[in-house]
Order: structure tokens, then C-alpha cells, then sequence
């Protein structure tokens, strides 16, 4: 049995529960002190450190008794992170001092001030508990170093799947009743991920059908943007090398596509196209136009599209051509309006959001060409 003191994100009663695979409350917890250090934020990541300071204190929760079983499931979740555990001795607040362990980071990493629980609960807890159910899942299957490598996609996931839920719920149906679900298995996790479910939904006729076994790749949400310049009724696209459509047989993998990218956990669609409009055009846009907010292939995709236009000026491409961290090699193109709808009704491009934010640009480009004027 190991007592361990808590003072980062394993204090949120929800997180704790899902690493360990047990309801935080069967637990021994008390509140405990620990001397001479302090907790501070890494800088750009949503989780604190603990390093030594002469006179600070950190209040925390201390965890009493923990298992065997218990250490490894922590281990797992923590040991991606780099951070590893080492004695310390803590104050009780019940008075009285107790041995303890906590987790130091194995390496020093960068600050940025005092850390807040509270804003971190409000800010993170939700999408850190669905980001921890999706590592915990694959304990035995891969190591902690794995999924250290792939977290940032663990947390786009969990970003959109909070994201939808968000979204109103279907009036017609009530999935409490509507749809049962029998097995649910994450079979495979990488930049992208398979999760599968055996399941029952509400027919129309109003029984339930058989059970059906179904998997479903899962991305994301992404931002696309399809630059246009209204004055001079321009369009740029952009075309790079596709591994997926490759991989299902294509013999013209890379593809003409408007400007793309996925959005990032506290990143609002707007933000993450004007970004990427930056990162793989070198373009500044000036104001986005909604096109459509949709699902990439129902039948197949988890993947949530936000589709914009966005005005810009075409005289003043700088850079672009994608981030080398990334694997990214794209070239961009400007070509007429006239030339986008030839290579639309001619069946010339396969990237259905080009399809469709040309379409829609097709519908509103007077109303865009007048506001250019303006």
C-alpha cells in the first residue's frame, strides 16, 4: 500500500476516478502540506509542475493506501508526461506529519506563473477526463512513451467530442432510449483513431433493430477555408501529397484542396482558419464567411468540418507552404473564378469541402464582389 500527495490535476475527484478505473470516493483523501515548494504552470500546456522553493507551501490532497494495481493505472497516465515519483514528507491537517510520494517532472520545463486548480477544472477538467478515458483504454497495449507521442490528437479528440455534445439535441429522438449500446472498444489509436461498438438503434417502425457491429475513424474537427479575392475574383488553392487517399487506391494522390487543418483544444474554428490561411497559404484573411458546418463522410467519420470563405488579397501571397514539424509540402495556386466552377462541373477536383465551399461561393460571390467594393 502507497500514500501519494496530489497537488496538480489528479486532484479533480472526476480525473483521478478515470485513471484508476474506481470512484474517487471509496478513497482514504485528506488534505496535506508540503513544504518549501510551489506549483506553477508549464508554459503553453494545460497542466502544472512542482518544483522547490525555501518558504512556499503547497496545499494538496493526500491519497492513503493505495494498491498495487492502483500505482501501475498512475504510473501508465503519468509516466507519458515525464513525470516520476519521489519521497517526500507531508504535513497533515489533522496535525502530524506523514511520508508520501509525489510526482516530479524528470526534466526542467518552462513556467509561467502560479497555477490555479479552479480555472484548470473549469477550463480543462471535462476534456482532460475524456482525453485520460481514451489513454487509460489502451494500458497493456501501448507504453506511456506511445501515448506521450500522440497525445496532442488524444486531446482534438476529446476537444470534439465535448464540442458535440454541445450541439442541441435531436428532437425526434431520445438516445437514452433510442439507442443501446452493447460493446464499446477502442481498437486502435494514432494520429487518428478507430473506435468500434456493437449497438442497437430505433427504427421507424419503433423497435429497436438487431444488434450491429459498426467503427468509425475518429479526427477531429477541422477548419477549412477556401480564399477568394472579391476584387479580383480569385480564388487560391492549395495541393499536397494524401496518404489516405493513396493508401484506398488512387493513382492521383495529391490533391487540390482548399487551405485545411485541424482545430486545437481552446481554439475557435475562426482561429483555426486564419491560422492555418497563415501556415499553408501566407495569406492574412481579412473576414470569413461561413459556409457549412458537416460531417466529412457520416457513414465512415467522426470528422467535423467547418467550412469558411475567406476574403483576402491575392496580390500579397507571403510564405506558406506548411509547417515542416507537420510533414507538410504544399504548393498553392491562384486561379479565376471562372476556372474554380470549369474544374467543379468538369468533375476535375475530389476534395468534397472544395466542391462544396465553391458551390456555395458560386450562390454568394455577387454579395462578396460588392463588399470588396466597398
Amino acid at each position: 500500500m502507497a500514500d501519494l500527495f496530489l497537488y496538480g490535476t489528479l486532484q479533480y475527484p472526476e480525473l483521478l476516478s478515470c485513471v484508476l478505473g474506481r470512484d474517487a470516493d471509496d478513497l482514504h483523501i485528506e488534505t496535506a502540506t508540503l513544504a518549501d515548494h510551489q506549483v506553477l504552470q508549464v508554459s503553453g500546456q494545460p497542466f502544472p509542475v512542482i518544483v522547490a522553493y525555501d518558504g512556499a507551501r503547497i496545499t494538496g490532497r493526500l491519497v492513503r493506501g493505495l494498491s498495487t494495481e492502483d500505482l501501475e493505472a498512475l504510473e501508465f497516465y503519468e509516466g507519458g508526461f515525464g513525470y516520476t515519483l519521489k519521497p517526500v514528507s507531508v504535513a497533515l491537517g489533522t496535525g502530524g506529519t506523514c511520508k508520501a510520494e509525489v510526482y516530479f517532472p524528470d526534466r526542467a520545463l518552462a513556467t509561467d506563473g502560479p497555477w490555479d486548480l479552479a480555472a484548470w477544472i473549469e477550463e480543462w477538467g471535462d476534456l482532460s477526463v475524456r482525453a485520460a478515458a481514451e489513454v487509460m483504454a489502451y494500458r497493456g497495449r501501448m507504453s506511456p512513451e506511445e501515448i506521450a507521442t500522440v497525445f496532442p490528437s488524444i486531446r482534438r479528440r476529446a476537444s470534439a467530442w465535448l464540442a458535440a455534445q454541445a450541439r442541441p439535441e435531436d428532437p425526434e429522438h431520445d438516445l437514452s432510449l433510442d439507442v443501446r449500446v452493447h460493446r464499446h472498444k477502442r481498437a486502435f489509436m494514432n494520429f487518428f483513431a478507430m473506435e468500434e461498438m456493437d449497438l442497437q438503434f430505433r427504427r421507424y417502425d419503433g423497435t429497436l433493430s438487431p444488434v450491429i457491429n459498426r467503427c468509425v475513424a475518429l479526427v477531429g474537427r477541422a477548419a477549412i477555408v477556401l480564399p477568394y479575392d472579391p476584387l479580383r475574383d480569385e480564388v487560391l488553392l492549395i495541393e499536397q501529397f494524401r496518404a489516405a487517399t493513396f493508401i484506398a487506391g488512387e493513382k492521383r494522390p495529391w490533391m487540390w484542396e482548399p487551405v485545411a487543418g485541424l482545430i486545437d483544444p481552446g481554439e475557435t474554428p475562426e482561429d483555426a482558419a486564419l491560422r492555418e490561411a497563415a501556415e499553408e497559404a501566407g495569406l492574412n484573411v481579412s473576414r470569413l464567411e461561413p459556409v457549412g458546418e458537416v460531417y466529412s463522410s457520416s457513414g465512415a467519420s467522426g470528422e467535423f468540418l467547418h467550412i469558411f470563405v475567406g476574403l483576402t488579397d491575392l496580390r500579397d501571397v507571403q510564405g506558406g507552404g506548411g509547417l515542416d514539424s507537420e510533414n507538410e509540402d504544399i504548393r498553392s495556386k491562384v486561379i479565376s473564378f471562372r476556372e474554380l466552377m470549369d474544374g467543379v462541373d468538369n468533375r476535375i477536383y475530389q476534395d468534397m469541402p472544395l466542391v462544396t465551399a465553391a458551390l456555395w461561393l458560386a450562390r454568394h460571390r455577387e454579395r462578396l464582389r460588392a463588399l470588396g467594393r466597398e
